[in-house]
């Protein structure tokens, strides 16, 4: 499965860090969009752009920091977009579900360590 984490980081405080570490763990494939270009675990970090399709997008970013995304996703088109603890966003939320998008509001970490991702 190809997992976009939106909000990628460098620092290995970050959650996004730590969904992109536990993701590769988990053998999905990743791509990295972040605010600043970088590169973790061999993976370029890049700022918004277009990329082939992506079954997933997992925000790491506050909706405050959301603004232009819908647009964005709508490009994307992912199957799916999962709103990490403190990313929840009611509006957007409704915005993607009415494009036929799944939304799950769940923690990526736990998804995974679960086998529910």
């Amino acid at each position: 499965m190809k997992v976009l984490v939106y909000g990628a980081s460098e620092n290995p405080e970050r959650y996004a860090y730590k969904a992109a570490d536990l993701l590769l763990k988990y053998k999905h494939e990743i791509v990295l969009v972040g605010h600043r270009d970088g590169n973790l675990f061999g993976y370029p970090i890049h700022k918004q752009k277009q990329f082939e399709p992506v079954d997933t997008v997992t925000l790491y970013v506050g909706p405050k920091n959301q603004e232009g995304l819908l647009d964005y996703l709508k490009v994307l088109k992912p199957k799916r977009v999962i709103f990490n603890p403190g990313t929840e966003n009611p509006t957007l939320e409704e915005e993607l579900e009415a494009l036929g998008i799944q939304v799950e509001e769940a923690c990526t970490l736990v998804l995974l360590h679960t086998g529910q991702f």
